[in-house]
């Protein structure tokens, strides 16, 4: 965190540029030697190049899509790869600043000859910002880290830049997708997005964010989180 961002009374500090420290792991157990040979032979082919995302991201792709979406923080892949799989004319940016979990993703890639789906090991926040405006159709943040402890949220990804950031990438109409297990960061996304006039919440009932939307694919992470007896809460915001 830059000396310069100093905190408030809630944690968040003031709005300010999207470009902030990344925190949590970047790296778990040692990767296998297939998933070390996956890193370096089909990485760099795959790899977002932030400096030509200004061209949109119609240029990453061999062939043409009829959109894009973006899925910040993917883990293990497995929700990601389940998108590519059943919609193979869209196409899909993946950001996840975890090794390990860019290894899977790109053995499911392998596995299922996708083409439709580039990522990035890094901070999903790089990519809104260099992003050109409203070309993006929705925008996944799935099970961010909670940074549970009062002097940790300002690490938190959700706050004003953020959102505003996800607004200008969002085509008119387009969603913001957040899921979530835990009911303070639940409650902690809804107090920053409802009292914006660019993002509307869709739900209208409670079974709108207690059950996960049409083509969910549940992840591991989230299994976990059902067995520990944790409840996750699914979100769907429309650009206005």
């Amino acid at each position: 965190m830059n000396p310069a961002d100093r905190d408030n009374s809630d944690g968040e500090g003031p709005a300010r540029s999207p470009r902030r420290q990344l925190y949590g792991r970047s790296k778990g157990k040692a990767l296998r030697a297939a998933q070390a040979a996956r890193i370096e032979g089909q990485l760099p082919a795959l790899t977002i190049p932030l400096d030509r995302l200004a061209e949109g991201p119609g240029p990453l792709f061999s062939r043409p899509m009829t959109e894009f979406r973006l899925e910040i923080g993917f883990g293990g892949g497995e929700h990601l790869a389940a998108q590519g799989r059943q919609n193979p004319g869209i196409g899909y940016l993946g950001v996840e600043p975890f090794l390990n979990g860019v290894a899977k993703l790109l053995a499911a890639i392998e596995a299922d000859s996708l083409d439709n789906i580039r990522l990035l090991r890094g901070d999903g926040r790089d990519v809104l910002a260099s992003l050109p405006e409203a070309c993006l159709t929705r925008i996944d943040l799935l099970y961010p880290d909670p940074w549970p402890k009062r002097r940790q949220r300002k690490r938190r990804i959700v706050d004003p830049a953020f959102l505003d950031a996800v607004v200008r990438a969002l085509a008119p109409g387009g969603e913001f997708r957040f899921a979530t297990d835990i009911d303070d960061y639940a409650g902690w996304t809804l107090a920053r997005v409802l009292p914006r006039t660019d993002l509307v919440w869709l739900a209208e009932t409670a079974a709108d964010w207690s059950e996960p939307w049409t083509s969910w694919h549940r992840t591991r992470y989230e299994e976990k989180a059902i067995r520990e007896g944790r409840v996750p809460g699914y979100f769907r915001f429309r650009k206005a």
